[in-house]
């Protein structure tokens, strides 16, 4: 397992759990996202390197075996020609260019495991970033959601009443308001009546005094009809 392959599932491991504990989880996805992505971009320019170095190696490594084939048959010419020294000299460039098609067919089978693992890699790292970018997708959600019901708490909190409540207390206002009125006006017919009653009162006495002067005056000998 590569160190990169590692990392990422150590970061994975832990992701679902800081999720949990996270106050921001959109924030904290975003980061996982961002690095996550990274990895994929430096992955594939490492993916691409090492293709364009294993069609090196394969080139090399056809070439070895192309001159290997080449120095054989200029050995057997040598051979019909009965020039020996010629074919030992070829039969030994022949061996050494076998020797580089065995080393570069090596490296080019590590190169093309690396290749392979690197395609692994690069799967599981794009399928993570998708899965866990569907996780963002929802949490996304989930916090807009939470959002705008704060806003609409703040916005109408303590004003949610129901209609029927507020009916009640305004026809309880209302009724206040109209037995406040009836009693003004009680008290101002109640007034009314009492002055009346006190004028009455009132011109009751002068009418008794003034009867109690003429029985004073005809007694010193005045006339009413004078």
């Amino acid at each position: 397992m590569s160190i990169i392959r590692r990392v990422r599932d150590i970061t994975v491991a832990t992701l679902n759990e800081r999720l949990e504990k996270a106050e921001d989880p959109v924030r904290l996805i975003d980061q996982f996202l961002w690095s996550t992505r990274e990895e994929i971009i430096q992955c594939e320019k490492l993916y691409q390197q090492y293709a364009e170095h294993g069609q090196h190696l394969k080139v090399q490594w056809l070439q070895a075996e192309q001159l290997m084939e080449k120095r054989e048959q200029q050995a057997m010419t040598a051979l019909r020609a009965g020039e020996e020294h010629l074919a030992r000299i070829a039969l030994q460039e022949k061996q050494s260019a076998e020797e580089r098609a065995t080393q570069y067919r090596e490296l080019h089978e590590q190169s093309s495991q690396s290749v392979l693992e690197l395609e692994e890699q690069l799967r599981e790292l794009r399928s993570e970033y998708q899965s866990v970018y569907d996780k963002r997708e929802y949490y996304a959600a989930r916090m807009e959601s939470l959002r705008l019901q704060q806003r609409m708490n703040a916005r109408y909190g303590g004003q949610g009443q129901e209609p029927s409540s507020m009916f009640r207390r305004l026809e309880d206002r209302i009724n206040d308001m109209e037995l406040e009125a009836k009693s003004l006006r009680d008290l101002r017919r109640i007034g009314g009546e009492l002055l009346s009653e006190a004028g009455q009162k009132v011109q009751s006495v002068v009418e008794r005094e003034l009867e109690q002067l003429k029985r004073k005056l005809e007694k010193e000998g005045w006339s009413s009809s004078s």
